[in-house]
């Protein structure tokens, strides 16, 4: 069977600042984002059901991380004191990959043009 990859989006906003940055800088302050969050899956097509992983499979792994973070601090879940988009994907697949071990690649998009990709390793 074929191998492919799938996607799909989720979106949250949340608060947060970077405490490691110098206190003149923008992102040293509290601010917010609408964070738009991909999770890439590859894995052979199946060859009865035609796909790769139900998509609804893929939403209930992923939906309740979704919830830690939407609408709160990022400062202040653990593992995520420094908020970073990096940290977030590392964040992310840390949590993901043992339920999913297809996961091959995290998309964090703070907004649409600063964009962090992680695919493991």
């Amino acid at each position: 069977m074929p191998k492919m990859r799938i996607y799909k989006e989720f979106k949250f906003d949340s608060a947060h600042w970077l405490p490691h940055v110098p206190p003149t800088h923008k992102c040293a302050n509290m601010h917010g984002h609408t964070y738009i969050v991909e999770i890439h899956i590859e894995d052979e097509l199946h060859p009865t059901l035609g796909w790769v992983l139900d998509y609804n499979d893929l939403r209930r792994i992923v939906e309740p991380l979704i919830d830690r973070l939407d609408h709160k601090v990022l400062n202040e879940i653990e593992g995520l004191e420094n908020p970073t988009a990096e940290h977030l994907a590392l964040w992310l697949w840390g949590a993901i990959k043992p339920s999913l071990p297809q996961l091959c690649q995290v998309v964090v998009k703070e907004n649409p043009s600063n964009v962090c990709i992680y695919s493991g390793g």
